[in-house]
């Protein structure tokens, strides 16, 4: 069959290979070359412990902050709140005891095998350099203070995920340049990342390329429909183009196109903020998540990115980088003296839905067109999954995780 994938982030890139596994033909419909959307400034986890939704229990105490504080870890912008508050009311009802434990466990059998998932795709590619399996660690100014998260971090471990603890000596052991600024950790060991999330995007790419795939830079702006299924692909530039099948894979972008196709998901997007250190002066060995500060710390081929904002303002707003710039000024408290030979500022979408699972499965509004966004602050991580899954139902195979609570019809 003839597939066309719509985006080509990590979700579309991925589900390409798979595809091409089983012997479909690709074509690439994106306007910006791959991996220069989200996939380009994201954190880099590639974290099998990360299955905690954004909204926790009693997330609805956090709303008055959000609005007041412009430099908070998430902002809402005044002009962006009437269309945003209907999202909101949605996240905070996700937010409650059992549903948290829901949406946990839904996200854990998506992330446990992000590693399994990634290895045939990263061998074929020879992007096995780009993946690294050294874990994760999550650090905290005290035991004491690492307290106040301990119901999310026993919810983890219920849903079998390993988590040391990690005292002061260890700590400095593990990582020397935290010395003296966090005395208690939770190290997770099956946890990695990428030193490079643009180029582990561009290599899976790549490899489609050269096995066959084609790339059409152009936008989606409308499907034709026939009997039932989507036939044809209407581009901005006027084109028809055929197709047997459709991945919607656009990140967020996404949603515009699902109503095309008959189906309306609360998509939206969370701006994130990161900034790069190059040539930094501290040195990490892994991922560190600075909990108390709501930072993701990954060192990279460019150099040391801080990463962890979120702002409410739609995919039309100028980026704010004085978010970015709070980043590095926080990086600096934790890291007396972070200096580099140059700092690098960016904002990107990342495409979530207000329960923080992704949609993945058949539209509901035509029988050949699948679903694969709103991965939220999990993209990288799921990936991979994502796509082999994908793989599974375009084929009308079994899927291996159960897709029912990524249901497009949940909504």
């Amino acid at each position: 069959m003839r597939i066309a994938v719509i985006g080509t982030g990590i979700v579309g890139v991925c589900s390409a290979a798979f595809l091409q596994e089983d012997g479909h033909e690709i074509v690439f419909l994106d306007p910006r070359e791959a991996g220069e959307a989200c996939s380009f400034g994201n954190a880099g986890s590639l974290s099998p412990s990360a299955c905690l939704p954004v909204g926790m229990p009693g997330a609805w105490r956090n709303v008055p902050g959000w609005l007041l504080d412009p430099d908070g870890p998430l902002v809402i912008r005044a002009r962006h709140l009437p269309k945003v508050l209907p999202w909101l009311m949605r996240f905070l009802r996700a937010s409650s005891e059992t549903e948290v434990r829901r949406i946990a466990a839904a996200l854990r059998s998506l992330l446990q095998p992000v590693f399994e998932c990634y290895e045939p795709l990263i061998e074929r590619a020879g992007a096995r350099a780009l993946v690294r399996r050294n874990g994760c660690l999550y650090v905290y100014s005290s035991r004491r203070s690492a307290d106040r998260w301990r119901w999310g971090m026993n919810l983890r471990r219920e849903l079998g995920v390993e988590m040391r603890e990690v005292g002061e000596a260890e700590l400095a052991e593990l990582e020397p340049d935290l010395r003296g600024r966090f005395r208690f950790g939770q190290f997770a060991p099956d946890n990695g990342s990428t030193s490079d999330p643009s180029a582990l995007v561009k290599a899976i790419y790549g490899q489609a390329i050269e096995d066959g795939a084609t790339h059409r830079r152009a936008s989606v702006v409308d499907f034709e429909r026939h009997a039932g299924e989507i036939r044809g692909i209407v581009l901005d530039d006027g084109e028809r183009l055929a197709a047997d099948a459709v991945v919607i894979a656009a990140g967020a972008w996404s949603g515009r196109l699902a109503r095309k196709v008959g189906a309306r998901v609360p998509l939206e997007s969370q701006r994130g903020y990161h900034v790069t250190v190059e040539d930094p002066t501290v040195k990490l060995n892994r991922t560190v998540m600075a909990v108390e500060h709501n930072m993701m710390i990954n060192p990279m081929t460019a150099g040391l990115r801080l990463a962890g904002t979120v702002e409410f303002a739609g995919l039309a707003a100028e980026p704010r980088y004085a978010r970015s710039r709070v980043l590095l000024e926080k990086g600096r408290e934790l890291f007396p003296g972070l200096k580099g030979s140059r700092n690098s500022y960016w904002m990107g979408h990342r495409p979530c839905l207000p329960d923080s699972l992704p949609v993945i499965g058949a539209a509901p509004g035509a029988d050949n067109v699948f679903f694969g966004f709103g991965h939220g602050h999990v993209g990288m991580c799921a990936g991979a999954t994502t796509g082999r899954e994908i793989a599974h139902l375009v084929s009308g195979r079994r899927p291996a995780i159960d897709l029912s609570p990524f249901s497009p019809t949940r909504f």
